[in-house]
């Protein structure tokens, strides 16, 4: 096998005994010897893909964010164009079976917790964020919602996402990732309603847009 192909197993495999060592012995006491164990190779092999621990924190980060993005990004284009479709597809992705084992839970709570003492993880707290954000607004936007609200619902609809994710993760007892998804989408919808958009909207934009394109 080819060396890029060799080194990109061996970062992945020590991205997932990170994650392991996390869950297991917590942020502060995941150290390179026990991630380095748990992945079956020396600890000099970390300083040689990833520089230092705290370069492999965060390369692990970036995985579970990158990880995420697919996510949302399958979801969304298997939804197609309707937007209420799309808004379920997003929060969909977040409450992914994936995103909610308990080893990955361990190891979005316990960076989370490092992003207010660690730039760098601070960095890619904030892609994210602006990402939820953005993909949320314009869906928001797409239906109907009067543009000095859709940062108000986006910022909403992020919100409740993390703080459904954070609390099933710090309960201990595992997330229900259909609750989840219920809890948020019929949130979604009696904002909508609220503002006087129903489900139906969503058929009318869609078919709106493929008229659009028909007739182009």
């Amino acid at each position: 096998m080819p060396r890029v192909g060799v080194s990109n197993i061996r970062k992945k495999q020590l991205i997932e005994a990170t994650i392991a060592a996390i869950h297991a012995h917590g942020y502060d006491d995941t150290t390179m010897a026990k991630i380095a164990k748990r992945a079956g190779m020396s600890p000099g092999l970390i300083a040689h893909y990833f520089g230092s621990k705290d370069e492999l924190l965060e390369a692990t980060m970036r995985s579970l964010l990158t990880d995420l993005q697919a996510l949302v990004s399958q979801r969304l284009a298997a939804a197609g164009r309707a937007p209420r479709a799309r808004l379920e597809a997003i929060v969909g992705a977040n409450f992914d079976e994936s995103q909610c084992a308990r080893e990955t839970v361990s190891a979005w709570l316990a960076f989370w917790g490092q992003v207010p003492h660690v730039p760098a993880l601070g960095r890619l707290q904030r892609v994210y964020a602006r990402r939820l954000h953005s993909n949320l607004k314009r869906e928001f936007g797409r239906l109907g919602v009067a543009p000095q609200e859709t940062d108000y619902l986006a910022e909403v609809t992020a919100s409740l996402i993390d703080g459904v994710w954070m609390r099933a993760g710090l309960s201990g007892g595992g997330l229900d990732t259909v609750g989840a998804r219920r809890l948020v989408g019929e949130t979604i919808d009696l904002h909508l309603a609220a503002r006087g958009i129903a489900r139906a909207a969503d058929d009318h934009s869609d078919a709106a847009e493929r008229k659009k394109r028909k007739t182009a």
